[in-house]
């Protein structure tokens, strides 16, 4: 349970404003809407990203009602029963999957000819099923992707993209990110960043970027909720000199190794705070450093609220207020 209570008034007040965290309570210059000291600003959403970064969306949504989708303990027997779909099947992955490192599988019929379909009962089986639920539906929308049974609502594919859960345990210090290639399909119970590059992943995992997303993402129940409109199109991003943009490549590289030594675990059992192992402790370490330093913060602030209030004051000089 959360209990919040705040006083409102439209007198100017000149004495001393204090923040409470636990027992400790620190004077404040101005407490602004998220409880910090920093300007009175609001984080609104945006459509496209504040800084010249790329675009973020959602990923695919099946609305199929589960037809396309093939679930790991079936897997064996339908291609046992139709092997020409092998082929035509990607791994599928949302929040859950990604994270849990749990198989799921679809069915990816994008541009797939109406004979190859036809050669595949138990397939058409499936689209036919696809397209009777659709038609089905309440929903306008729904009932016209009917005319397109053998596909999801979303169709894109990258070649490489970076991939952020929409929701996260807010007992992790860091959202697990990661990188996935064209093999994979992501729902839109993610986000995903195609042809991002490691410079992105390194600035996005770091401590900066999760104290930012602490700050002014939504909550499912306590948990963090990713927004492509309200975290990622308003983070101010830093100007980096040539050295420290490799210098983040290294360490957002130096991360996905230390990830790699341990191929039996979950990202679930990699993040967990208390079984998190010392390899990648030290290799977000010393990205939260890296990342620090290409801001300017690294030795100047040791607090997360420090750092938000920075970037606040960031975004506020980058949209002109």
């Amino acid at each position: 349970m959360h209990c919040v209570i705040v006083g409102f008034s439209v007198a100017s007040y000149n004495g001393i404003k204090r923040i409470y965290t636990s027992e400790r309570a620190n004077e404040a210059h101005n407490i602004n809407p998220y409880l910090m000291d920093a300007p009175t600003i609001f984080i609104e959403s945006r459509k496209k990203p504040l800084c010249s970064v790329p675009m973020i969306t959602k990923g695919c949504q099946p609305t199929d009602g589960g037809n396309l989708i093939i679930e790991d303990s079936e897997l064996e027997e339908f291609l046992q029963k139709e092997p020409n779909a092998k082929q035509y099947i990607k791994r599928l992955v949302g929040a859950r999957e990604f994270i849990n490192n749990q198989k799921r599988w679809c069915l990816w019929l994008v541009g797939v000819s109406p004979a190859e379909l036809r050669k595949m009962p138990l397939v058409m089986q499936r689209i036919e099923k696809v397209r009777e639920m659709r038609l089905n539906s309440s929903d306008p929308g729904t009932r016209k992707l009917a005319d397109t049974p053998t596909v999801f609502r979303e169709t894109y594919n990258p070649k490489s993209f970076i991939i952020i859960p929409s929701a996260s345990s807010e007992r992790r210090k860091y959202i697990p990110l990661g990188f996935l290639g064209e093999e994979t399909i992501s729902t839109n119970l993610n986000l995903i960043i195609p042809d991002a590059t490691l410079f992105h992943f390194g600035i996005l995992t770091s401590n900066v970027h999760m104290a930012w997303m602490r700050a002014v993402c939504g909550r499912l129940k306590s948990d963090y909720r990713y927004s492509k409109d309200v975290v990622y199109n308003n983070f101010p991003w830093p100007t980096p000199t040539d050295a420290q943009k490799a210098k983040i490549e290294q360490t957002a590289q130096a991360i996905l190794d230390a990830r790699a030594l341990y191929p039996d675990a979950s990202l679930a059992d990699l993040y967990d705070e208390t079984t998190m192992p010392p390899e990648l402790r030290k290799a977000h370490q010393q990205n939260d450093k890296a990342v620090m330093m290409a801001y300017g913060f690294w030795g100047k602030l040791n607090s997360e609220p420090a750092c938000v209030s920075e970037l606040m004051k960031m975004y506020q000089e980058k949209i002109g207020e």
